[in-house]
């Protein structure tokens, strides 16, 4: 096994692959400009055979069945110890999913249920990563600003979270979002 590149932002990820042969990629899910999620769309639209790891800071029910979803070989949070990112590695390299018990069971509830009740799941990708943002206490223009959009297209974002969910304001939306554990 060896590293072959290391990479600051998804364009660069992508730049990456495109240059050089990659088989498995690590990727963190909070990335600046395009987010991790996005770049593992990309990476699987024109680049299927490539095995992706996501790598994350943020709870496993809070992403794993979105990165599962969108192709990814696995999902793994920084909290994991470094000898779980190993195996999942070497599973992603024989095409084999790297799903820990506590991802299966979040997912075996989401296959149960036809994807859980919640509001928030309803939400597309960006709405997602929109609603997580707002919850942390993050001012639209700020807002703008960190996702590179402007503040009308998060503002679009934001009455798309308000109709899906049926929340009405920016502190309710923090209040669903600590409630379900997602910030």
């Amino acid at each position: 096994m060896a590293v072959s590149a290391e990479a600051q932002n998804g364009q660069e990820v992508l730049d990456i692959v495109r240059r050089e042969r990659v088989d498995v990629v690590v990727l963190d899910i909070s990335m600046p400009g395009r987010n991790g999620l996005e770049t593992l769309k990309e990476l699987k639209r024109h680049h299927p055979g490539i095995a992706v790891i996501v790598l994350s800071m943020h709870p496993k029910d809070q992403y794993a069945v979105r990165v599962i979803k969108a192709g990814a070989s696995g999902y793994i949070t920084k909290e994991s110890a470094p000898s779980e990112l190993v195996v999942a590695i070497r599973k992603a390299c024989r095409g084999e999913k790297y799903i820990d018990p506590e991802i299966a069971e979040v997912l075996a509830n989401y296959i149960e249920h036809g994807g859980t009740e919640d509001p928030h799941t309803r939400l597309s990708d960006r709405e997602y990563e929109v609603l997580c943002h707002i919850a942390s206490g993050k001012g639209l223009t700020d807002l703008s600003q960190e996702m590179n959009l402007s503040v009308k297209t998060i503002s679009t974002y934001r009455s798309r979270i308000i109709e899906k969910t049926g929340l009405s304001s920016n502190a309710e939306i923090t209040r669903y979002a600590i409630s379900r554990g997602l910030t």
